[in-house]
This record gives C-alpha cells, structure tokens and sequence, in this order.
C-alpha cells in the first residue's frame, strides 16, 4: 500500500544523508578510502577472528562488542523515529492519498466503479527497525546498496469509498495492519557534490508478512459477496507491482539523467497453459465453469485471461502467453484459476505460483502445479486440482544460434534441426517489438504415433480381463484413428504406427485414449494428452505414461516429428 512506500520515502532520504556525509568524507583522499576499506574488512571479522590475529596484550577493548552494544545505532534509529513520527504521518499522509488512489484505480477490479480514500492518516505506532545491513555485491563502484528490515503494527485511520457498479456505495475500513519486510535503498551515483550522490531507489525487496482486516463501516462487508476479496486482491496487486522489487521508485536528490536505473526489459516469458485436472468444484449444480489469469506483473495491461471452458473440472486450453521479464533472477509467473459466475464476481478455484530462476534459458520446461487457496498462507491441505503448464524463458542480448519454437525472429539451439525454411532467413528482417510474431506462426509436419504397448490396466470384464484398443485424436484438427483390438489381456502389445498431417504444430494436441470392446458397447479405461512441443524440439523419443482416469495402467509410445516448412499467416 503506497503509504508504506511514502513513509520509506522520508526515511530514505534522511538515511541517505547519513550515507551522503560519510562518502563525501571519504572521497577526500585515496588514503581515507583505503582507511574505510580497512575498517570495513574489520567490520566483518568476528571476536573469535580478532583473537587469532592479536596476542592478548595487543587486544584492544573496542574490537569486543555485545549485542546490545552492536544494535546501538539501530535503537537510536527507532527511537529518533518514534520522535519525528507525528510529523511524519502529517506530512506523508496526503501525499500518500494522492499518489496512490491513481495506483488503486489502475488495479481496481471490474465490479467496482470506483475506490477512494475519504480519510487516511498512518496512526500513532511508528514502524520498528529490526536489521539494517549495507549489500556490498550489489553497491558496484559507484553506488551504495542498504537493505532495512521493517516491522510495523500499526493503528493507521484508512477509510475506502468504494462504488460498484450496480450502485451500491459502502465506506470500508482498513484496519489492524500487520507488516514485516525488507526495503532496499539504493544510493547512485555517487558525486563530488553534497550530498554525495545524485538519487536514491527504493523498493520493497521482501514482503515477509502482509496482514490486514477490512470492516464496512456500520455494517458487515460479507453481505456482499466477492467484494472483501476483491479490495483485498487489489490492495495486494498494488503491493506487489508498485514498489516491490525488481520494481523501484527512484527519487532524483541532484537534477539529472537517471533512466540507467529504470526497470528495463531483459527477456520474454513464453507460457503454454495446457490444461487443468481434478478442480474443486464450486458449483451447486454441474459443475465450475474454469479459466486461468496469469501474470508476472498484476498490472491490467499485462495480465493474461484465457478462454473460459464450461461445465468441466479437467479443463483443456492449449493456449499460449507472452510475458516480459525484467528480473529473471526474483520475478515469478501467478496463475489463478477461477469459477466463471457470469455477472457475479468470479469464484477462486485456486492458485500456484513458479519462480523463474527455476527455468533455464532457452529449454521447455514441463510443469504441473498444485493449486492452493492462497500463496502468502502455505498451509493448505485441501486438494484443490493441478494446472500444467509448459514454459520458456528467452533473455535478449543472445546470439543468433539462439532460437525460440514460438517465435522465428528469436534462435534456439535445440529447435534449429527442425525449424529450418526459408520462412526463417525472411524472419530476421523483422524486429522483436512486431506484435504478430508469435501467434501467427505456423509449424506444419507429420507426426509419427507407434503405439507400442500398455500395462497394468484395471480389469473391465467379469471374467477378470480386458479387451483393450487404443483411440489417437488431434483435438484441433480433429483426426481419428484406432490401434486393433487385443483380447483378454491386461497388458497389451500393439506395435502399430499412425501418421498425422500436423498443419499447427504448436497449438495442436494428441490425444490417446484406450477403451475396452465389447459386443453390447464400449467403454474407456482411461487417457493420455499431450503437447506436441516436446516432440517438435527434440525430433523423436519414447515414453512411458499412466493413464489418467483410470484406477491403474500405463501406455507406452513412441513420437517422431518430421517437419516440412514454417511460414506465417497473412
């Protein structure tokens, strides 16, 4: 909430004032600086360090320090804010109110029509300091780099007007704030002039814990349903894009050029969303309706919705994002998968979350999610379904053996041996920033199906067997074919080998499903789905799955991929 990060404001600047005196001192001479290294070196050893350099004549008194002692300046730090603190929430809050209504209004959800402040003061309770440390890895030559870890359990005043958009207007109250996290300043660059350096950043390097109540002001927010959520989710949204890290607000103390500290982009995020399988159903009657947002920044514009798939618990989407990436080495993709209501406000399913530094550049990686009811509460026991997902990270700055399977401007390594056409040389002519790229290419092949064998499967027939077939579809372009029939057998061999026409590699799907024969019907055992990225990327290999649906069993297979040419839809 941007009343924390205007209180951080005022704080950072007196902050780096203390910093700016103490590099200004320095910067005097070369025989200071080397001094201050000197004393920073010491700074780091311990007592027991200090012991086995200096005999215990030579051991001077002020190298032994208790912890009281070591945390002195720290207490005269809150307690020089406890002092100020009235001033402070005077000052700060209607600079608070007025730049961050325009923050809310951005992450507003779509049931309200608008949310304001009518009142908003930061209380009495100054924020308590609890660890200060300066992160010298991330100074470099010309910066300061602190990191302060915050407490505060605050009695601020924050009233919400808010207004939905079938009329009804309710004042809600923000109440018993709980917040602990780590702010980090950044001090850069550092100058010859007071106060020694040109702007500060600041960002909210960990939200360790975020808790709050919100109460109607004369009455009870849950008679009306969806709405504490969904101040809540904004509040959070706005938390976590506007000044948590990668994000900073830089604050210029010395005027001058300091775009070379903004956020800048340093790859994209391609995200298949698969499909879904065993959701909670919400429903009373039938079942959810489900669709996925995802994100790695909440802001509106760069929010992903998919297609919603209706009256179904293992939903099949296939359908690809693109997300920009500033910081692949802190930023995370959110996905939250919903119940469709129609004109009521959608009901959460579930949520998951993967970090980025997992990935590695430039390969797929294949994931299935458990959804959870909420990311900052891990506690959570109740098996709300999966997600799969399939996902590539490409950074920019890469050289041309480079090559992204979604986008032919962009090389991947592993896709060159099947993604090779004229289509490609045209490609590199165009530029990243084309919004067509990557949603009108087209991958066209024959894909190869050996069906070779299954296991284990559960026993269909009163005489303790099965009569097993399997079942191949595209599910876009709707092709089918089926293996032969094995009777009496739990474990049948086929051996047989279809192909398929593929004219949409990457948005086309396999599907197996093997079924039982039977002279009065069928019935099936259970099903295997699949993406086609996999075999596109590494040309051919062999796989043993289980069946979904089914009590037991698994299939093996074996795919290959012979690509014929890529081009682009007009």
């Amino acid at each position: 909430m941007g009343f924390i990060s205007g209180m951080i404001v005022g704080i950072a600047i007196g902050m780096g004032l203390i910093v700016a005196f103490a590099r200004h001192e320095s910067a005097r001479s070369k025989r200071r600086s080397d001094l201050a290294k000197m004393i920073a070196e010491f700074a780091r050893m311990t007592v027991e360090d200090s012991r086995k350099l200096l005999p215990p004549k030579f051991y001077p008194s002020w190298v032994v320090f208790t912890r009281r002692q070591k945390f002195s300046s720290l207490n005269w730090l809150n307690s020089q804010l406890e002092k100020i603190w009235p001033y402070v929430n005077e000052a700060a809050s209607e600079l608070i109110k007025s730049n961050v209504e325009p923050i809310l209004e951005q992450y507003k959800p779509i049931i309200l029509s608008s949310l304001t402040f009518s009142k908003l003061t930061l209380g009495t309770v100054a924020p308590h300091f609890t660890g200060i440390s300066i992160i010298e890895e991330d100074s470099g030559p010309n910066g300061v780099t602190m990191e302060f870890e915050m407490q505060w359990d605050g009695n601020p005043n924050i009233v919400l007007d808010i207004k939905t958009r079938v009329g009804v207007v309710l004042p809600v109250q923000v109440k018993n704030i709980g917040f602990t996290g780590v702010f980090r300043l950044i001090f850069k660059p550092l100058v010859n002039e007071f106060p020694a350096f040109g702007a500060v950043c600041f960002s909210l390097k960990e939200k360790k814990d975020l808790d709050f109540t919100l109460k109607v002001v004369g009455g009870d927010i849950s008679s009306i349903p969806g709405i504490s959520d969904a101040i809540e989710e904004t509040i959070r949204d706005a938390i976590e894009d506007s000044i948590t890290w990668p994000v900073r607000k830089i604050i210029p103390i010395i005027p001058g050029d300091y775009s070379n500290l903004e956020l800048k982009p340093v790859g994209t995020l391609e995200v298949k969303l698969v499909q879904a399988k065993n959701l909670t159903n919400k429903d009373l009657i039938g079942k959810s309706d489900p669709f996925a947002v995802m994100f790695v920044r909440p802001l509106r514009d760069r929010t992903k919705t998919s297609k919603t798939i209706n009256n179904q618990l293992n939903p099949i989407w296939n359908e690809h994002f693109e997300f920009i990436i500033e910081d692949a080495s802190t930023q995370h993709l959110t996905i939250r998968i919903f119940d469709d209501e129609g004109i009521q406000a959608a009901e959460l399913i579930g949520c998951a979350q993967i970090s980025l530094k997992d990935l590695e550049p430039g390969k797929v990686k294949d994931v299935w999610l458990k959804l959870v009811k909420d990311l900052v509460v891990h506690r959570d026991n109740k098996d709300r379904g999966e997600v799969h997902l399939e996902l590539l990270y490409c950074p920019y700055g890469v050289d041309k053996s480079f090559k992204n399977p979604f986008d032919p401007d962009y090389s991947l390594t592993t896709f060159e041996k099947t993604l090779k056409s004229e289509a490609d040389e045209e490609s590199e002519n165009l530029t990243r920033s084309s919004p067509r790229r990557r949603s009108n290419v087209i991958v066209r092949g024959v894909l190869s199906v050996t069906v070779i064998s299954a296991e284990d499967l559960p026993v269909v027939d009163l005489m303790g067997k099965a009569d097993p077939f399997v079942v191949l579809m595209l599910k876009k372009s709707e092709k089918k074919l089926k293996t032969r029939v094995v009777n009496e057998s739990l474990n049948p061999i086929w051996n047989q080998t279809f192909d398929f026409v593929v004219e949409d590699g990457l948005r086309e799907m396999l599907i197996l499903e093997v079924w039982d024969h039977d002279t009065f019907g069928k019935e099936k055992i259970g099903r295997v789905l699949m993406t086609l990225t996999k075999v596109i990327l590494e040309g051919e290999y062999q796989e043993t799955v289980p069946l979904d649906a089914a009590k037991s069993g698994n299939i093996t297979f074996y795919l290959k991929w012979t690509p014929q040419h890529k081009y682009r839809d007009p």
